[in-house]
């Protein structure tokens, strides 16, 4: 097996960490990239994605960038499928990214939409 970079150790860590605790909730997982952010709502037990939003969204797309501004509209528009989904406690998956910057835009938007975590 490959050795696994810091990266990957830490997001396996988090993830670990995360199925422990989650008791049954579904999991707001967070991917940041250098101009984009995602953010999904999935249910690990039946294996499917019930929300997700990103800056690549059609009525988003090309009027943000990477920016905390981007990511807190982003979290706000998951919270806002979530509900429509009928989710509203949900297990944060940072997913080895820091909790800071665009992250925690994000994090802070998604709650003040609704979302328990």
């Amino acid at each position: 097996m490959a050795k696994l970079s810091l990266f990957d150790r830490r997001t396996r860590r988090v993830r670990t960490a995360l199925k422990a605790r989650a008791g049954g909730k579904p999991r707001l997982s967070v991917h940041r990239s250098g101009r984009h952010i995602y953010a999904q709502i999935i249910d690990d037990a039946a294996g499917k994605t019930l929300a997700a939003a990103s800056t690549l969204d059609k009525d988003v797309r090309g009027k943000t960038g990477a920016t905390a501004d981007a990511a807190a509209d982003v979290g706000k528009r998951v919270a806002a499928a979530a509900t429509k989904a009928g989710v509203t406690k949900v297990v944060f998956d940072r997913g080895g990214f820091l909790f800071h910057g665009r992250v925690k835009a994000l994090a802070d938007a998604a709650r003040e939409g609704g979302l328990e975590f």
